[in-house]
């Protein structure tokens, strides 16, 4: 790693990053919660999930400039370089699956404001729904159409860019939030750590994991990532351009952010249950925590207080398993096709598992949980009371 490399990113640079929101996502929906239309965008945003399709009529002015601004994808994106990470999902889809779910997801609880944050929100106990929204949105994200008309990944990636800017609307106003200390809710310096989490530790834990992989390929998976972070609102000019500069960065933010939180150990422990929910019975419940020691390492294990057992062992031959199954697949045309449908639809399985079958909504959280002392800024009227009973 060259000196100039590392001198991009330093203490100072990431605290200057952890005190910045995004500008336009805020003033959008601090708009719509003074003017009371909060309730109004998600109910008519059910109805578009789709690029192209005519905003619906109704929407707050401030949403509809905001959607129709950011509708198109970055002028510099590459599309060569794009399909190629395309191919690498399509190639790799179950292993990217297995890094998101038991590495990056579970180093995203280590980090411990965004433990808190996350315990902020009301999803956040149901931690299927995360995993549910991530995934589509991966999905969603490596279609043939993501970025044309017709594609949903668009969409949706503007109701998360809304969704941040209402967490952090509610916690900067409830006085509950140590901005001195913990930098500005979803600040950039966490957003642009999301985008590496979901990349590098993702391609870290395919490497773990004995997964073949081109440098082209994994440049273009991490690419990828990177025109997510600028339609996420990140500031593209601190967001690293390639894995080397990523990789400076991941070891800075995750230096300065790991350890250990209550909150962090109680959000991968349901992260778990629901992982071991997934497949019936008990029997294999046990590869869970193995997986995820295996794959995040000893001290984050700890610090998530991860259980140990037996199959811990056993987990360290699965490279071995995937490097069998690899070279079955680079000897025969029918390896290759039958290994590519079986990851395909095993992906398909663990996202219907998760959604339920369900299309998965991005709103804009009205209130936090109460302890956060977040309640919305339009009281709730005319709610239904059942009727008294009858004397009979």
């Amino acid at each position: 790693m060259t000196t100039e490399t590392r001198s991009r990113y330093t203490d100072a640079k990431l605290d200057e990053l952890s005190g910045q929101g995004d500008p336009f996502a805020d003033e959008t929906v601090a708009a719509m919660f003074e003017r009371g239309e909060v309730g109004d965008f998600n109910t008519l945003m059910r109805f578009f999930s789709t690029a192209g399709h005519k905003l619906p009529e109704g929407l707050p002015p401030s949403a509809v400039a905001f959607l129709e601004a950011t509708a198109m994808p970055p002028k510099w994106v590459d599309w060569d370089v794009m399909e190629r990470a395309r191919l690498f999902f399509m190639d790799n889809a179950a292993h990217i699956n297995t890094g998101l779910s038991f590495a990056a997801m579970p180093a995203t609880y280590a980090v411990p404001r965004v433990a808190r944050l996350l315990a902020s929100t009301h999803s956040m106990d149901y931690p299927s729904r995360r995993m549910a929204n991530t995934g589509q949105f991966v999905t969603y994200l490596m279609r043939t159409n993501a970025f044309e008309e017709g594609s949903k990944f668009i969409p949706a990636a503007q109701k998360v860019r809304l969704l941040h800017a209402a967490v952090r609307h509610h916690l900067t106003g409830s006085g509950r939030w140590d901005v001195a200390r913990d930098g500005v809710p979803i600040n950039q310096e966490d957003m642009i750590g999301g985008q590496i989490c979901f990349s590098i530790l993702v391609l870290d834990a395919m490497h773990r994991l004995g997964i073949h992989m081109s440098e082209e390929g994994a440049e273009a998976y991490y690419y990828a990532w990177r025109v997510v972070g600028s339609i996420l609102g990140c500031d593209m000019t601190a967001v690293p351009d390639n894995l080397t500069e990523a990789r400076a960065f991941a070891d800075l933010y995750l230096s300065r952010n790991l350890g250990p939180s209550e909150d962090g150990v109680r959000l991968n422990n349901q992260l778990m249950r629901m992982y071991e929910d997934v497949v019936p019975g008990t029997l294999f419940d046990p590869i869970v925590p193995a997986t995820m020691r295996y794959l995040i390492g000893p001290t984050i294990a700890d610090w998530l207080e991860i259980p140990r057992g037996p199959w811990d062992t056993a987990a360290k031959a699965v490279p071995l398993v995937l490097g069998l199954l690899e070279s079955v697949e680079d000897s025969s045309p029918l390896g290759e096709w039958a290994l590519d449908k079986a990851g395909s639809l095993l992906t398909a399985f663990e996202l219907a598992s998760l959604t339920r079958g369900r299309v998965m909504q991005y709103a804009i959280p009205e209130e936090l949980k109460g302890e956060y002392g977040v309640r919305s800024q339009a009281p709730r009227t005319n709610r239904w009371v059942p009727p008294v009973p009858s004397p009979a």
